[in-house]
């Protein structure tokens, strides 16, 4: 099969055949049909987790936005059939038996295992997955619309649940690139939110008007957080941005008692000083990607239509190119990698 895998860190992925994955006993083996860019491959492929360097798999292939069609299972595996198209997510397995998996808290398993990093990911045209995490995908989706769900739509969904947000709050939504654009729609469609959008593409911002951010602020050209201020501050701040400096203005824009909601992750240590948030009886809420049940209540969500990726293909023979464009800020929506049937 063809794979798109790191081979030396800091260089471009290489592109080649490989042996072929043959399904264990409690697995499943995919065609895969699409799979998402993320910006953690990108993390990835230039080694700036070192915490995670040492459970990635050696001439790692990433991907772990997977959406494909079952081909092959184990001899153990009885809930999928030959042909359900599924999709697998960051979190490729979790035991069940532990304490936080039985707290439902399956994406904090201590021994988890991660799509894409700990096992091969979906770039490529074959791939393993756990027949207990890989999720049916409703009919009305795309491959290549359901993709991005499986990380950035999971993500932003137990995001936001975990924020609490009343409906009518002011909620800034910074940085509208493939996670931003999603936030911006469930804020609109299903907590009926007052959106804010900040980025410093204006491209990007027309987009978060189109899908209902009531205002949008260039950070690049205006001052955004004096203008944030004047319309009485932010209730949240949904930082899905992946620069420090959106995290240093979400503080300066933040209403008396608001929340910063921690989605996107810079390379570099955030920084908040103690006055800075008590002063304003700040809070802080973080997320890890999502649990199985997120997974399939994202899936709900966008059948229902309350967001729907915005998507851009490109043929797996380009992932390099397509990271290249994701790393320069010049995506709007979501890239995903495509496989030829």
């Amino acid at each position: 099969m063809k794979a798109a895998y790191i081979q030396e860190y800091k260089q471009p992925l290489v592109i080649a055949e490989i042996a072929a994955p043959v399904p264990e006993a409690d697995e499943v083996l995919l065609r895969v049909a699409a799979c998402g860019v993320c910006h953690s491959d990108l993390h990835l492929a230039n080694a700036d987790w070192p915490h995670l360097l040492k459970i990635m798999q050696p001439n790692l292939i990433l991907g772990h936005e997977v959406v494909g069609t079952v081909i092959a299972k184990g001899i153990d595996v009885n809930g999928l059939n030959i042909g359900d198209r599924v999709g697998v997510a960051w979190i490729h397995w979790a035991c069940g038996a532990c304490e936080l998996c039985l707290e439902g808290l399956d994406n904090l398993c201590p021994q988890q295992l991660i799509t894409g990093l700990s096992v091969h990911g979906g770039y490529a045209e074959l791939m393993r997955a756990k027949a207990t995490y890989a999720v049916r995908v409703p009919d009305v989706l795309t491959d290549a619309e359901a993709a991005p769900l499986f990380c950035a739509g999971v993500t932003v969904h137990r995001a936001l649940k975990l924020a609490q947000i009343p409906t009518g709050r002011r909620v800034v939504v910074s940085g509208i690139g493939g996670l931003g654009h999603l936030a911006v729609q469930l804020l609109v469609n299903h907590y009926g939110a007052e959106v804010i959008a900040v980025d410093i593409d204006d491209n990007k911002l027309a987009l978060a008007r189109e899908l209902g951010a009531t205002h949008t602020f260039n950070a690049a050209t205006e001052n955004a957080v004096r203008a944030i201020r004047k319309l009485g501050g932010a209730h949240f701040a949904v930082v899905t941005a992946t620069a420090k400096a959106a995290y240093d203005e979400a503080i300066a824009y933040l209403r008396p008692s608001g929340t910063i909601v921690v989605v996107g992750l810079p390379a570099e240590p955030l920084s908040f000083t103690g006055s800075a948030l008590s002063s304003r009886e700040a809070r802080i809420v973080a997320s890890s990607v999502g649990t199985l049940e997120d997974m399939r209540e994202t899936l709900e969500l966008a059948a229902a239509g309350k967001m729907r990726c915005r998507v851009e293909t490109r043929p797996l023979k380009q992932a390099n190119e397509a990271l290249k464009d994701l790393k320069r800020g010049a995506v709007t929506g979501r890239l995903v990698l495509t496989c030829e049937p």
